[in-house]
C-alpha cells in the first residue's frame, strides 16, 4: 500500500510508488517525506510526552490538521486514520504524535482549546482506504471539468487544485484570483455536475506553488512544497541588504513573488552590518571626495573612487574607513586613498593532477590549425625565395656549395627540408622542381 521508504500509505498509491512522480522517494506531488516533522521528543520517557492525546494528520499536499483521540486507540506515526470532518468523515496519515503536537498547535494558535478539536474515530480499515483511493483518482478529471466551467462563466479565477474528502461526499476547490469573484452560479454548476458538497477556498500564489510543486532555480524541490509552512513577507530591502541586484527576473520564484530564500540569510547580514557606518559614506581627501561603490560585508572591505579618477577603485578595510571618517570630523584630510589601499596576496590554486599531456592548455585544440598555417607560410616563403632565385652567380655558387658540401650555412638552410639528401647526393639538374620554379639550366658541372 505505501511506498518502500515508509510503512504507511501516505503516498496515496499502492504498489510501492508515491502518487504523482512514479518514483520511490520524495516528490513534489505526494511523496512520503513531504512536510515531515522531526520528533525530537520521541526518545524522552516523560509521562507528559507520552500521555498527550494529540496527533497531527496530513491530507493532500500541504494541508495538515490537529486531532485528539480517546483511550480506545493509540495511533502512531504512519497510520492511516479516519477523522471527523465538518460534514462526514475524512481519511489522512498521522505524521506526528505526543507532546510536540501540542507545541506545534500552541505555536500556530495559542488560544486553541484542545477539548474543542475534532476526534480521531478509528484506524482506517481496508474498505476505507479503497474508497479513499477511488475518490483520489477522480480529482484530476474533476479539476479539468471545473476549469472549463469557470471559463464558460467568464470568471476571473484559476482553479489550481481539487481535493476530495475521504468518504467522497465533499470536494474542496482551491483557486487563485486577483480580485473578488462571484462564484454562486459556479457552485450550483459544480454541485449539479459532480453530485458532491462543494467548498471554495481561495489561496495565494505562494500556497499555490506549494500545492502544485516544482523545481526551483537552485535545482532543488520548492521549499514551500517540501518543508516550509509559514510564509513570511519578503521585501526588496532584503535583497539590498545582501548586496543583490534588483532584478525581478532573478529574484522572483515560480509563484511570481520574491523568493522565500531571501530571508534565510538576512539576519546574518543585518548582524554584520551593525559594525558599518550608517548612511552614504564619503571620504574627503586633499585630492577630492571619494564615494562608496561596493561593499563586501563579511570580509569588511569597501571600495571607493573619486570623480577625478572614476576608473580607479581603492579597496579599504572597515577599520581604515572609520579612521578616515574620524579624521574628517576633525577637519583633517589625508593626501589620497592610495596610501590606505591594500592588495590581497594572490592565492595560487594548484591542480590536483600533473599536466603531463597538456590537458590544461587553453590552446590545445588549435595545434592542427597552427601546423597548417605554419606549413602554408613556409610554402609561401619558399615560393618567394625560389622565384627570386634566377640564374645569377649567387645561385650558381650556392648550388655548387650544396654539391660539394663545403658550405655549412647552406646545410643549415637545407636542414628543415627533409626531402633533400645531404653530402652532394642530389644533382641540381635531376632534382624535381617545386611550385612554379623554373628549371636550372645554367648550373656548372661538378669539378673532379
Amino acid at each position: 500500500m505505501g511506498c518502500g521508504s515508509c510503512s504507511s500509505g501516505a503516498c496515496g498509491s499502492s504498489g510501492g510508488t508515491p502518487a504523482g512522480c512514479e518514483n520511490n522517494g520524495n516528490c513534489s506531488s505526494g511523496g512520503c517525506g513531504k512536510l515531515d516533522v522531526f520528533d525530537w521528543l520521541a526518545g524522552m520517557e516523560s509521562s507528559a510526552v507520552n500521555s498527550t492525546p494529540l496527533v497531527e494528520v496530513r491530507f493532500k499536499n500541504t494541508r495538515k490538521e490537529y486531532y485528539r483521540y480517546g483511550t480506545s486507540i493509540t495511533p502512531s506515526v504512519g497510520d492511516i486514520v479516519m477523522v471527523e470532518a465538518s460534514h462526514g468523515t475524512d481519511v489522512g496519515a498521522v505524521t506526528l504524535t505526543g507532546e510536540l503536537v501540542r507545541v506545534q498547535l500552541t505555536r500556530k494558535n495559542p488560544k486553541t482549546n484542545i477539548n474543542t478539536l475534532s476526534r480521531v474515530i478509528r484506524i482506517a480499515t481496508q474498505e476505507d482506504i479503497d474508497l479513499w483511493q477511488e475518490v483520489q483518482k477522480k480529482e484530476d478529471e474533476t479539476m479539468v471539468k471545473a476549469r472549463k466551467a469557470a471559463a464558460e462563466l467568464k470568471l476571473d479565477m484559476k482553479i489550481s487544485d481539487v481535493e476530495y474528502q475521504g468518504d467522497g461526499t465533499k470536494a474542496i476547490f482551491y483557486y487563485t484570483s486577483e480580485s473578488r469573484v462571484d462564484f454562486r452560479e459556479l457552485i450550483k454548476k459544480f454541485a449539479g455536475t459532480f453530485k458532491v458538497r462543494v467548498e471554495m477556498k481561495q489561496i495565494g500564489a505562494r500556497q499555490e506553488a506549494g500545492r502544485v510543486g516544482g523545481i526551483g532555480s537552485c535545482g532543488r524541490e520548492l521549499c514551500c512544497s517540501t518543508w516550509l509552512t509559514d510564509f513570511r513577507s519578503v521585501s526588496t530591502s532584503a535583497a539590498r541588504y545582501q548586496q543583490l541586484a534588483i532584478n525581478p527576473i532573478k529574484l522572483a520564484g515560480q509563484c511570481g513573488k520574491l523568493k522565500c530564500c531571501l530571508n534565510y540569510e538576512l539576519d546574518s547580514y543585518l548582524d554584520a552590518l551593525k559594525d558599518f557606518p550608517e548612511g552614504d559614506i564619503k571620504l574627503k581627501t586633499k585630492k577630492g571626495t571619494a564615494f562608496l561603490q561596493k561593499t563586501d560585508i563579511f570580509r569588511k572591505t569597501l571600495w571607493f573612487n573619486t570623480k577625478e579618477d572614476p576608473a580607479v577603485f581603492h579597496p579599504l578595510k572597515l577599520e581604515t574607513v572609520k579612521e578616515i571618517l574620524e579624521m574628517n570630523k576633525q577637519n583633517k584630510f589625508p593626501e589620497s586613498l592610495k596610501q590606505f589601499a591594500f592588495v590581497d596576496a594572490p592565492v595560487e590554486d594548484l591542480p590536483d593532477y600533473e599536466n603531463v599531456v597538456g590537458q590544461d592548455d587553453l590552446n590545445r585544440f588549435n595545434t592542427k590549425e597552427k601546423k597548417k598555417s605554419n606549413n602554408r607560410n613556409r610554402n609561401k616563403r619558399k615560393g618567394k625565395r625560389h622565384d627570386s632565385q634566377g640564374g645569377g652567380p649567387k645561385n650558381d655558387q650556392r648550388n655548387q656549395n650544396q654539391g660539394q658540401g663545403g658550405n655549412q650555412q647552406g646545410q643549415k638552410k637545407n636542414r628543415p627540408n627533409q626531402k633533400r639528401k645531404p653530402n652532394g647526393q642530389n644533382n641540381p639538374q635531376n632534382k624535381k622542381t617545386g611550385g612554379n620554379r623554373p628549371p636550372k639550366t645554367n648550373s656548372k658541372p661538378k669539378s673532379e
